[in-house]
């Protein structure tokens, strides 16, 4: 198979955003923008990719090198058009042979397979092999004219498009694949003889076709090379590939009670087997094993919920969070980087926070594992069988041994051994009749002020 590289092009304001973080760094399905692209590109087998960000997009840059390493940025300085912007990868693909595809961070529901098909057409002989799609609305996009054999004879804009040439269907959408030396070849060649004084990517259709090149098209759904550019669009993102997604676990054999209403994200993980309730939000990172329950209404980031073990409604799982098979993790109850053993319960009104929680552990209502001290997280650790009662604060470090036991409401701030019983209250008192004395008072009070003038 012939080499392949990326270039991805990440340089524009994003003003229509009206955002403080840049556009291409906006997340559909939990993951930002340019990581899906670079998801994208390197499922394809892309072994070189260099992302090409504007010179006041420091964010971009860092996030790119962040990814990719410093070798993989070139910056396009000033922003002379999208032709401009693919030249400045030149000396990044420097020593690249074998084929480029030029796509755009700020379409995240481009997928491996979309791209494919232009890797095909180069296969099959065509010099350039570029994206189109048939948009419903067609107003603005550029129409993709062909000829009799199907090879693309040039990109005309909508504004300088004929009234027959706006009835083509076909537009384009901007992505395309040529090997390393003609594409920077014809790139060098691109003029700026227009409105804009602009690079046009575009431009390179016209000047292969006129060296006798062969130019052919791939036609994609229009949902695969959407662009963001304004919160509207990235909603409409959003729903699609939420869509996509409650679609492939239902059909994997996930039971959805009310699929419109659960939120995934591009890395969640759901086995079939598992039922999923309404109003149920996957954030990055969950791993959702067969026979799990996830009741209504909770929140699952970068946890771990192993078989037959339910969750909430109304629970909340954090980064670290590891629920054991058959535990029960209830309603109002938040865990935060503790692993829970096999049938522990909190059910209700708890937090559980840096830790382990032994298998076989209850956790009464109202439990808080106190981890924070203002400056340091430390650990508490509950044994097999421990039986914590409701309103324990234990304090961190502390340890529970396995059978042991906490009275309700105390306070606990040394370890507890094994099937020991550990007690921190103060002394009740009890007054006898002081109810009714007080409440005879205050009633009095309260005529006498009614009868004051």
């Amino acid at each position: 198979m012939t080499a392949r590289a990326a270039v991805i092009l990440a340089a524009g304001q994003g003003t229509r955003m009206k955002s403080a973080t840049p556009k291409v760094l906006h997340k559909v399905g939990g993951r930002p923008m340019l990581d899906r692209m670079i998801d994208t590109v390197e499922a394809i087998g892309c072994e070189k990719i260099v992302v090409v960000v504007g010179a006041a997009n420091a964010e971009v840059r860092a996030a790119a090198e962040a990814r990719l390493g410093a070798g993989a940025v070139a910056v396009q300085d000033p922003p002379l058009g999208t032709a401009h912007a693919v030249l400045t990868a030149r000396e990044a693909l420097a020593g690249f042979e074998g084929d480029v595809v030029i796509t755009y961070a700020d379409a995240p529901l481009l997928a491996p397979d979309d791209l494919e098909p232009l890797f095909e057409l180069r296969e099959a002989g065509a010099d350039i092999a570029m994206m189109a799609f048939e948009p419903a609305d067609a107003l603005l996009y550029g129409r993709v004219l062909q000829g009799p054999g199907g090879e693309v004879l040039r990109i005309v804009e909508a504004r300088d498009a004929s009234a027959a040439e706006k009835a083509v269907k076909l537009c384009n959408a901007g992505m395309m694949v040529s090997d390393r030396a003609a594409l920077f070849g014809w790139l060098v060649r691109v003029g700026n003889a227009n409105a804009k004084q602009e690079y046009y990517l575009t431009d390179v259709v016209g000047l292969a076709v006129g060296d006798g090149k062969t130019v052919r098209a791939h036609s994609a759904p229009e949902a695969a090379v959407m662009g963001c550019d304004t919160p509207l669009q990235l909603s409409q993102a959003e729903r699609i590939f939420q869509d996509r997604r409650r679609a492939h676990f239902l059909a994997e054999g996930v039971a959805l009670l009310a699929p419109e209403t659960v939120h995934f994200s591009w890395d969640t993980k759901v086995a079939p087997g598992a039922t999923v309730e309404q109003f149920v939000v996957f954030a990055p990172g969950v791993t959702v094993e067969t026979g799990a329950l996830i009741r209504a209404f909770s929140h699952l980031e970068g946890a771990h919920v192993r078989s037959g073990a339910l969750i909430g409604p109304y629970a909340r799982l954090r980064p670290g969070a590891d629920i054991g098979e058959d535990a029960h993790i209830g309603n109002f109850v938040e865990v935060k980087k503790v692993a829970v053993g096999k049938g522990a319960k909190a059910n209700h009104l708890t937090y559980l926070g840096d830790g382990t929680v032994g298998a076989g552990a209850n956790i009464g209502a109202g439990t808080i594992f106190c981890n924070y001290d203002g400056f340091d997280k430390w650990e508490t650790h509950v044994g097999e069988g421990a039986f914590i009662g409701s309103n324990t604060a234990l304090v961190a470090p502390v340890r529970v041994g396995a059978g042991g036991f906490t009275g309700s409401g105390s306070v606990i701030t040394k370890d507890v051994p094994a099937d020991a019983l550990a007690l921190e209250r103060g002394t009740q008192e009890t007054k006898d009749g002081w109810a009714a004395r007080f409440r005879e008072r205050k009633l009095a009070e309260r005529a006498a002020k009614k009868g004051k003038p």
